[in-house]
């Protein structure tokens, strides 16, 4: 199945990811919110190992591509520097935990899932859109 995912950020003023299309192999019509995450992770994951780590003796940037990176905030060359290989298992592990913890929210067309077991429709045309939160600093007086 295809999903379409946003990644934002609170404070930011563009998406980190917008709208990219995933293809989801283990997921159903009607996941739960665990469900979702572990078939994303696992899916990132795999695109993750599968990624050839890159060796450029001069990488450069087109202009396109600087006029893109500079819209997101972050400029790199996209290679992968660390040849060691993800553990899926310990990342779905580590992803599920994060949510619990609030560091991260997601949204189903824009309605909040608020817990793992909730459990939402899925299409080609629904929109996940996941929020990295930020913690903030200070104190209260």
């Amino acid at each position: 199945m295809q999903i379409t995912i946003s990644v934002k950020q609170a404070g930011r003023k563009h998406a980190i990811i917008d709208r990219q299309v995933l293809e989801i192999d283990d997921i159903t019509n009607h996941p739960s919110l665990r469900e979702l995450l572990v078939a994303v992770v696992k899916q990132q994951v795999t695109a993750y190992n599968n990624k050839l780590p890159e060796k450029n003796l001069l990488p450069f940037l087109s202009p396109e591509q600087t006029d893109d990176l500079a819209a997101t905030g972050k400029a790199g060359f996209g290679s992968i520097y660390n040849e060691h290989k993800a553990d899926a298992e310990k990342a779905q592990t580590t992803a599920l935990q994060a949510f619990e913890d609030g560091l991260f929210a997601v949204f189903v067309n824009d309605k909040e899932i608020e817990n793992l077991t909730a459990i939402f429709s899925l299409d080609s045309l629904t929109i996940i859109t996941f929020i990295r939160l930020t913690f903030l600093a200070g104190s209260i007086w």
